[in-house]
């Protein structure tokens, strides 16, 4: 039986000194089902030289897709999952360009699509747990737990972490119409983008926590040089708050009915 492949979009914005070539051509070497799509967001720096330099090197494998502008982590990871849809990929995903998730983590993500069917969606989840090395500052720790118990009850999923970079999606009509509007949120899509797929499982009939499974990372590593700071957390904060208002009741009332 032949497996589908899987295209992960790494949306960059000036990312010149933190990009690692080698460790993407590794992955590509070590994983023959991966291809990349490199979305640079309209970088101000060198990262769209480096991204041409890395193509040339793998270009049967590796797109690399320019934005004009910067229009933000949300608006890059969408043109890339539409573009790799429009391209014919049965599995598509995105990955931080940091790598704070390395790419020996994907095989978990591809045999749980692999193995079931009807799930399309697999989200990273760092879990600290024995035996893991899930290393993160405590009070990003603290921030994302009550995050996620607010998302949870919104979505009316049981999710222990929607925010981490590393996700892989099945390619189908609900996953393109779900990603054919720009996100209303920059920081937490990823949030906006299940709160729009399982408003369209319920609206198909079907039950959103057999369409998700989150796979609890083995390694992850909080890597210096985030651009998410303090006010980006108050603004996500505010975003799920608005996010609440359009999405909140629709869910809430399909889930009644």
């Amino acid at each position: 039986m032949v497996r589908p492949r899987v295209t992960l979009v790494v949306p960059c914005y000036d990312e010149e000194r933190r990009l690692r070539p080698e460790a993407f051509l590794e992955a590509l070497e070590a994983h023959p089902r991966l291809d990349l799509c490199f979305v640079d967001d309209g970088s101000r720096d060198g990262t769209r030289q480096v991204l041409e330099a890395l193509r040339a090197r793998a270009s049967d494998r590796i797109r690399v897709l320019a934005l004009e502008q910067n229009g933000g982590k949300a608006e890059a990871v969408r043109q890339g999952v539409l573009a790799s849809i429009a391209a014919g990929d049965s599995l598509v995903g995105y990955w931080d360009a940091d790598l704070a998730t390395p790419f020996s983590e994907l095989p978990a993500f591809i045999e749980v699509l692999d193995r079931e069917p009807d799930v399309d969606v697999v989200l990273g989840s760092r879990v600290k747990l024995l035996g893991r090395e899930v290393e993160r500052r405590f009070h990003r720790h603290v921030y994302g737990r009550a995050f996620a118990t607010v998302v949870s009850l919104m979505l009316g999923l049981p999710v222990y972490d929607t925010q981490c970079g590393a996700k892989v999606l099945r390619s189908t009509p609900t996953l393109r119409a779900a990603f054919e509007a720009r996100f209303q949120s920059r920081w937490i899509f990823d949030v906006e983008l299940l709160m729009r797929l399982v408003g369209a499982w319920q609206g198909e009939g079907l039950e959103p926590a057999r369409k998700v499974v989150e796979v609890p990372l083995r390694v992850w590593t909080d890597v210096p040089g985030s651009k998410v700071g303090v006010r980006d957390a108050i603004r996500a904060g505010v975003e799920l708050a608005e996010l609440g208002r359009r999405y909140g009741a629709p869910l809430r009332a399909a889930r009644r009915s």
